[in-house]
Order: structure tokens, then sequence, then C-alpha cells
């Protein structure tokens, strides 16, 4: 949408914010106001505020007595909590609450970073500096360890630094290595430790700058150059279906991402964040991702951003917020818990009754119990109507029960094209079954009517006052000049002659026909189908789109008329205006049939409406480099010189002009700096 940046930089400065306005809480349980804001993503790819949807619940700094020391992992199996206290060389083992139950591996390990926990308590600890995995039985006991694969699919020259780990019901274990960019390391335990292979390995992405490297540089200087290497995963988990979830800070497109056994992507969220630290599935087919920076992301199964929370201490060190977090992990009771590794200390978030309610219909609507997930939808959408997710479900629900209109209704909503069309496309069916048959017959009527009257007419002439009046329109040079563009759209040659030479253009004409063209653009944007419409419901902005229409226009009409006049051009500022305006006489022929199709076609068959487009736009450049050329007697070289100028004096024209602006700005607070400051003085 799903673009990622802004998002995460906005993010930021809306959780600064905020956390500003926030009420104070204590570290052990909530107030009635939490410390940040909860957002969600529209359909329209914009932050909204939603209700809250965790409160910090309480916080956790020591295991009973045994105070946390730079802890960097956790999980939690059977409401048991397992904490890798990276400090203290240990395996920290407590209840939910924080109350002690044991600690393990003091004199084993160097720095224990990672662990996970089988549904049978056989216990997994990643030591980053020992080289190894280790392997507990419930209680603790060391039962075995695995170091370096002896493989050489796994590379001599790389070292072997496991950070993270999870492992599968089989007992094969993933695991995140530092340095290691080839992919998540595959170890199964056959026979002592067998290697299998990298997985989910990251794409590779070449920036501009190092293709003309590649093209420029010597092979010394590019060895000089660091390594287009893809990055390392950062933190990965696992669900009860199998599948892998990774996170990768630096990734453009892929920070998050859904692996099935073969290593293939399967989720695509709409909104990613630049640090990513932590991932773990959900309890309904969701999925949480933390960032270091202390936001908490939610997602559904399909990808949707169903929440965003938290954000990063602002020094008061309230429950909620985070200054380095390095682990997340889920309850049985979707209690959220965060590992913040400065501050040693677990936080822990509880769910509001509005997201309690949004669960069990995510829950129910993935199980394909729509029928079900209505009323936890609805008590949702009587809390916040706006909440696209919500409508999102209801639409999908409303079609299983064939309630094609309302499903319709709430996709639109939602921004959901898919929904809408497949609703859309089961209501024009049924139109199609009811009334395909009379349009049909009312076509052929009037086409008879039309033979019948063309032929009376031939015989009786009974038009004669009607092909007068239009006879006579058509000779009004007005007119004359307005339809000049069907004939200029056709033969753009003889047109351009025309326009030079046969005075077939004015500036009255062209005026009305970029007015028409406004009046179309506003139409089309305004009042187009679902599928095609990009703005909200109720917002219009005329005036901007007016004045962007006349102000391009314009400004390449000028740009245009400087750089022929000092290149030997014959056309005059009029002829290159209205050559211009005649242009764009393709949309004017054919935006009323994208208009008419945005409202008869789904999803599936929207190529239809590109293909038109890229039609209208192709010919209307084709239109546009042939008026350049011949209002002006150019060749076609010498053509393409004065349209590269025309864009750089376009761009230069633009420069100077947000220096004006910016100048003027300055200039004008000065003034107004002067005139409070005489205003104070006299008053005083």
């Amino acid at each position: 949408m799903k673009t990622k940046k802004w998002f995460s930089k906005g993010l930021l400065v809306l959780g600064m914010v905020s956390a500003l306005v926030g009420s104070c809480l204590t570290e052990t349980t909530a107030s009635a106001d939490a410390p940040y804001r909860t957002y969600t993503l529209d359909g329209y790819g914009s932050i909204n505020e939603t209700q809250t949807a965790y409160m910090p619940y309480s916080s956790i700094t020591k295991v009973g007595e045994e105070a946390l020391n730079a802890p960097s992992d956790m999980t939690i199996r059977n409401d048991t909590l397992y904490i890798a206290d990276t400090g203290n060389k240990r395996i920290l083992v407590s209840t939910l609450d924080g109350e002690y139950i044991r600690d393990f591996g003091s004199d084993l390990f160097k720095y224990p970073c990672g662990v996970f926990v089988l549904e049978d308590g056989t216990i997994y600890v990643a030591d980053r500096d020992a080289n190894s995995v280790f392997v507990f039985d419930n209680e603790g006991n060391l039962i075995n360890t695995y170091g370096k694969p002896d493989s050489i699919m796994y590379g001599d020259d790389m070292e072997f630094k496991p950070q993270k780990l999870t492992v599968n019901s089989a007992g094969t274990m993933y695991i995140i290595c530092e340095g290691n960019s080839k992919g998540v390391v595959q170890i199964s335990p056959a026979e002592g430790g067998t290697f299998l292979g990298y997985f989910g390995t990251n794409e590779t992405h070449v920036t501009l700058t190092q293709v003309i490297q590649r093209m420029v540089f010597s092979e010394e200087m590019l060895a000089t150059r660091p390594s287009n290497r893809p990055n390392t995963p950062g933190n990965l988990s696992i669900d009860e279906k199998g599948l892998i979830y990774t996170v990768t800070q630096g990734e453009k497109q892929g920070s998050l991402k859904r692996l099935n056994i073969a290593g293939t992507n399967m989720i695509n969220p709409d909104a990613y964040d630049d640090y990513p630290v932590a991932v773990v599935p959900g309890n309904y087919d969701n999925v949480y991702m933390a960032t270091a920076r202390g936001f908490i992301y939610e997602f559904n199964n399909e990808g949707d951003m169903l929440f965003v929370f938290g954000g990063a201490d602002d020094g008061r060190s309230r429950i909620g917020l985070s200054t380095n977090v390095s682990a997340i992990t889920v309850d049985s009771v979707d209690h959220l818990y965060t590992l913040d590794t400065d501050k040693s200390q677990i936080q822990i978030f509880q769910p509001t009754e509005f997201t309690n309610l949004l669960h069990q219909a995510l829950y129910l609507y993935s199980k394909g119990r729509y029928t079900e997930s209505k009323e936890p939808l609805t008590q949702v959408l009587t809390m916040n109507s706006m909440f696209d997710y919500a409508n999102k479900a209801m639409g999908r629900a409303l079609q299983q029960e064939e309630d094609y209109n309302s499903a319709v209704s709430y996709a639109k909503l939602a921004k959901d094209y898919s929904g809408y069309s497949d609703a859309f496309w089961e209501i024009r069916n049924v139109w199609l079954k009811q009334n395909l048959v009379p349009v049909i017959v009312v076509l052929v009527v009037l086409a008879i009517l039309w033979k019948l009257i063309g032929y009376l007419d031939r015989k009786k002439n009974i038009l004669a006052p009607v092909h007068n009046q239009i006879k006579k329109v058509k000779e009004k040079k007005l007119i004359q000049q307005l339809t000049y563009g069907l004939y200029f759209m056709k033969h753009p040659i003889d047109g351009c002659y025309g326009v030079r030479r046969e005075k077939k253009a004015s500036y009255l004409a062209s005026n009305i026909l970029l007015l028409i063209f406004i009046l179309y653009n506003i139409i089309s944007k305004y009042f187009c189908g679902f599928l095609m419409k990009n703005v909200r419901e109720g917002r219009y902005e005329i005036v901007m789109d007016v004045g962007i229409v006349v102000v391009v226009l314009a400004f390449a009409v000028v740009c245009n008329y400087l750089v022929c006049t000092i290149n030997d051009g014959e056309g005059t500022a009029k002829q290159i205006y209205c050559s211009f305006v005649y242009s764009l006489t393709p949309y004017f022929i054919l935006q009323p049939i994208v208009f008419v199709l945005s409202h008869v076609l789904t999803y599936n068959e929207y190529f239809l409406i590109d293909f038109v487009n890229i039609v209208i736009y192709v010919w209307i450049v084709v239109l546009l480099i042939l008026s350049v050329k011949e209002i002006n007697n150019y060749s076609m070289k010498e053509t393409a010189k004065v349209i590269f100028l025309t864009f750089f004096t376009a761009l230069i024209g633009a420069l100077l002009i947000f220096i004006i602006y910016v100048l003027w700005m300055q200039v004008f607070d000065f003034i107004s700096a002067i005139k409070g400051e005489v205003v104070y003085r006299i008053g005083k």
C-alpha cells in the first residue's frame, strides 16, 4: 500500500508527541490513560488515531530477588516465562508475574542471547560468544550441544555466532547468526546436527549509484567499495503451522516476512518500520512486530495493519515507553510482553475491550464463521465506525450471506477493492439476468427507429429543418474552431498547418476547450467509479485542481515559447498555446469512456481502464511532440533538443519560484516581527 519511510518517520513524530501528552504510570499498574496514542492505517494509506488497543499493565525488573542485567531475549511456553539474562550469563525461569522458579547455565554460558522452548519443555539457547546452541530439558539439565556445522555448504570462512533461534515440531533449528548474510541457518538434530542449508535469504538491492560505479570504476576501485550483500535477518519466530516469521532492518520491502517451508514469503504488510527487532505470531492468525524505538505493530493474517502503539521513552521512565526493545512475546490471554535491554525491564500490555472484540471477530472470520463474526464486528464499529479492517471484514461477512448491496457499502468505507469487486460482480450479474433482454429489445427498437427515420428523411426530407439548423451552427466560426480538435488529433501535421497558416484556432476556442478539460478532470476525479477514485468522499479541492492545470499549462507554454524563441522557432505564443490545448483532444474523446467503465467494471477488469488511459496519454504526448515540431518548423533532432531544454527551463523556473517564495516568507516574518514589536512598545 501498500512508501514506507514516510510512515515510520511520521509515526516517530506522532509517538514523540503522544508521549509528551500522555499521563504518568507507575511501574506495576497502569493508570486510566496510556502514555502513548494508538494509530491505524486506513484504506487511503493515512495514519489515523483510533481507540487505545493495549494498555500498559505491569513491568518486571526482577525475577523474585534476582535483578535482570541487559537481557536480550525471552519466550513464553505453558504460561512460563523464559528470559535470556545475558548480562548475568544465565537463563531465568519465572511465572508470568515475575516470580522466581529457577535459573541455569551461569557456569556454561558466555553470551546467551536467544532462547526458545518447545511444547514438551525442551529449552534451546543461542550463545553467540560460545559459538554454540545448547539444548536443555525442562529442568535445565544440558542434553545436547550444537556447534558450527561441518558442511562445505555452510562455508569454511563463515563463523557460527548464533544470536536468535526457533525450532519446529520436528526439532529442526532455524538460527540467525551474526554476520551471516546468506540467510537463516537450518540444522536438523539428526546425526548430531545436520546442516540443511540456508533459509529465507533476503534479496540484494542494487542502487543507481552502484550501477554507475560498476560501469566506470576499475576492478581495483570496486574492490575497495563495500560488497553488496543481502541484509541479515535480525530476529525470527514460528507459528503453530510451522511458518517462519523474520524481521530485517534496512529492508525497504520484506522488513517483515512470513516464510513457508520452501522459504517463499507469504505476507506483504502495508506498513513497515526501519528498525524492526522482534516478531511473534498471535493467537488469532495475527502477528506482532516490535521495533527498537518501542513501537509495536499488529497485523492480521493478510498483512493489514490493525494497530501501532508505544514509542520511545522520554526520560520519565513511564511504563509503556521503551529505550531499546529486543524481544516481544504473547501469552495465552493476549497479554503482550516486550523486553527492553537498556532498561533491563519487561513491560506487559493487556488488550482493551475494543481489541478483544476485534480479536474475537478476527478469529471467527479466519475460521470461515462469517455470520458469527458479525456480532463482534458490529460492536467494534459501534465504538469506531471508521475502523477500516472491521468495515472490510463486515463487508466480506455480508457477502457470504449474499447481501451484496450492503457488502459493497462496507467495502467502499474500507477501500477494499477486492471485496468491492466480488460483491459488485454479483450485483452486476443479477442486474444483467433481470434486464439484459429488455435492454437488447430497447436497443433493437431504437436501431429500427433510427433506420426508419433515416429512410423517411431520404424519401420525404422530414428532418430538413433540423439539418438546416445544424448546418447553420457548424458554419459559425467558433464552432468550427472548437471542433477543429477532432481533425487535429487525426491529422496533427495538417492540423498544425491550419493553426499556423489558416487561423483555425483562437484564444476563445482554446480557453473554452481548456475549461472543458478542467471540468472533465474534476468530474473524473470526484465522481468516477469506486475503483478509480483516489480521494476521500466529501473532500473537494476544486480550486487546487483548477490551479494545477492552469499553472502547469501556462508554465509549459511560457517555457516552450522562450526556448523556441532563442532556437529560431517560427511559432507564436498564441500558436503554441492553441496547439497544446488541441493536443488534449484525445482526453475529451476517450475520458468519458473511462468514466463510464469505472462504474461498471470489477477489479479484475480494471486493465481495460489502464489500457484506455495509456492510449490517451501516449496519444497526447505524440500530439505535443508533433505540435512543437510543426508549429516551429523544426526537424526531429531540433524538436528533441527543444523539448529537453523546455523541461530544463521549467525545472530552473520552478526552483527560482521556490527560492523567491522562501525569501518572501522570511521578509514577511521580519515585517510581522517589527510590526509586533512596534505595537508592543506603543501599547506599553
